[in-house]
């Protein structure tokens, strides 16, 4: 079999964005994942899946729009990209931003324009064209000729399409079977779904149901295997030299082995969260050079976990993050993963110490939800995790058996530019610039961009409307005249050097468009600062429940 070339894929995955059908889709992604040499499979799956197998590259979006002018013919095989990107991300030290440069502008003018848009999509983390993890797995099944309840076991169990594809390109169903459960092997967390309140997240659930406190934290998996311990964040992202407090917790536990889900925060003297920026920032910060796996002192255990009925408890140590698990998917041998709640959570309550467990209730009426769901936000926690007691853990899945409850808020901002689209939203204005009106000046104050929540409708809507209001368009970002107000619903405020007002919108995403309000009626930047500062929510990231 011979190399693909990456012109292949890039005419794949435009294929795959022009049909609608499931179906369809498939069949595509089945016979390009066919033709890929066995070395090329980790990286060609990745790049139908819209993402590089390289996790970080350093590239940004200014990057990304100063490149060469594509080449007339193709040249590039999946294997010279996937080699050329990763020479790209292991660039470091001095010197490291003009060769980071030399090196895109080298591989941008080696790629057709078909090639340069697929490339700019995987770069830019905004290649939309459906074909999502789920839609892979079939076609890797397809494709390798297995079923595909294998293919998605594995999936969940490994977290890693990439090494999916090749057990089952490669190896097929026995190599598919070998993937389980391994200590020390990060899987794809279980994720909550949403709902408005308490009320809704019940029916979901049904009743009684099990209400945790969702934490104002980052989600931390932590894996001990004898003395060695790992922590991965929601992303797998092994974090384990940054967080040696939460080492020093789960070393101390009387098991050999065991895999622990739960949240990493920062607290202050009184136990209640610090702002999630800082737990972030601090969980950024590498721990002690030549500390295997940590190894800091645990310090004060306090006295139980923070949720409005339990108390709060100390920092553990100086400046570290403390850790509260609230599920158990391996202990001693013993997987726990297809167990019902009820019974993962009266393990891990024998396992661990009361101060080490998020705050929990059971709650059979609405009512009784309400008032925890009260004690959580008092705390100064984010809300609920409202919980079916009979549910497995879902790898990877978010479903209905767990249903997160948190406050929304919701802003009038003004569209300040909007720019064009990739992949499936080629050809449409996507990504707004948001702005908050200042009063001082009269003019707006950018918070940030989001593309969420934006159906076919209000693409097509938009991209007509700004045309009509656009003053520049250098191909990338079209600038548009301050008018057009849309209704933005937000997580919470955080701390932005890169915008100038100094902060930024959480998981903003498109609610409407408000016809009916002008421009100059618009929330204010102070509204968003005083959001900010009333201590709701302020967090940003991507390793949240």
């Amino acid at each position: 079999m011979g190399l693909v070339q990456f012109l292949d894929l890039a005419a794949t995955s435009a294929a795959v964005a022009a049909v609608s059908g499931r179906k369809a889709k498939i069949d595509l992604l089945a016979a390009a994942l066919r033709r890929l040499d066995p070395d090329e499979i980790a990286a060609g799956s990745a790049y139908l899946a819209g993402e590089l197998r390289q996790r970080q590259t350093g590239v940004g979006y200014a990057a990304l729009r100063d490149r060469p002018a594509p080449a007339a013919e193709a040249s590039l095989t999946v294997r010279e990209v996937d080699e050329r990107i990763a020479e790209i991300s292991v660039v470091a030290g001095a010197g490291s931003q003009a060769r980071r440069r030399d090196l895109l502008g080298s591989l941008f003018a080696k790629a057709t324009g078909d090639e340069q848009r697929l490339l700019i999509g995987l770069f830019g983390g905004e290649l939309r064209q459906g074909a999502q993890a789920g839609l892979l797995a079939d076609a890797i099944a397809r494709a390798a000729e297995v079923p595909v309840t294998a293919v998605r076991r594995a999936l969940l169990l490994s977290g890693d399409l990439k090494k999916v594809a090749v057990a089952a390109l490669v190896g097929g169903a026995p190599a598919l079977s070998g993937i389980s459960l391994q200590v020390g092997t990060p899987l794809t967390p279980m994720l909550a779904a949403s709902a408005p309140d308490v009320g809704a997240a019940l029916l979901s659930t049904g009743a009684p149901a099990t209400a945790d406190v969702k934490l104002d934290g980052i989600r931390i998996q932590v894996h001990r295997s004898g003395d060695e311990i790992a922590v991965f964040t929601r992303s797998l992202d092994d974090i384990t030299s940054r967080l040696p407090g939460v080492v020093a917790e789960v070393r101390a536990l009387p098991v050999s082995e065991i895999v622990l889900d739960g949240e990493a925060m920062a607290l202050d003297a009184n136990g209640r969260p610090r702002p999630f920026q800082e737990t972030s920032s601090r969980a950024a910060t590498r721990g002690p050079a030549g500390k295997k796996n940590g190894g800091a002192p645990a310090g004060n255990k306090g006295s139980g976990a923070p949720a409005g009925e339990k108390g709060g408890g100390a920092p553990v140590g100086s400046g570290e993050l403390r850790p509260y698990f609230f599920d158990l998917l391996h202990l001693d041998g013993t997987d726990l993963l297809d167990e019902p709640g009820r019974v993962r959570w009266a393990v891990l309550s024998e396992a661990l110490p009361a101060e080490l467990i998020v705050g929990r209730r059971t709650v059979e009426t609405e009512e009784q939800a309400a008032e925890a769901f009260a004690a959580a936000i008092a705390a100064g926690q984010e809300g609920l995790v409202i919980k079916a007691p009979e549910a497995p853990y879902d790898v990877g899945r978010r479903g209905s058996a767990w249903v997160k409850v948190k406050p929304r808020h919701t802003l009038d901002l003004v569209v300040l530019a909007v720019e064009w689209g990739h992949g499936r939203r080629k050809g449409w204005l996507s990504n707004l610039h948001l702005g908050a009106r200042d009063p001082l000046t009269g003019g707006f104050v950018m918070l940030g961009k989001t593309f969420k929540g934006l159906t076919d409708e209000l693409l097509r809507w938009q991209t007509e409307r700004f045309q009509e209001l656009a003053v520049a368009d250098n191909g990338w970002v079209v600038t548009v005249r301050p008018e057009q107000v849309v209704e933005i619903a937000f997580d919470g405020v955080q701390t932005s050097p890169r915008y100038p007002g100094g902060v930024a919108l959480r998981f903003a995403r498109v609610l409407r468009y408000r016809d009916d309000k002008p421009a100059d009626q618009a929330d204010t930047i102070d509204m968003v600062i005083t959001i900010g500062n009333g201590g709701a929510d302020q967090s940003a990231a991507s390793d949240r429940t």
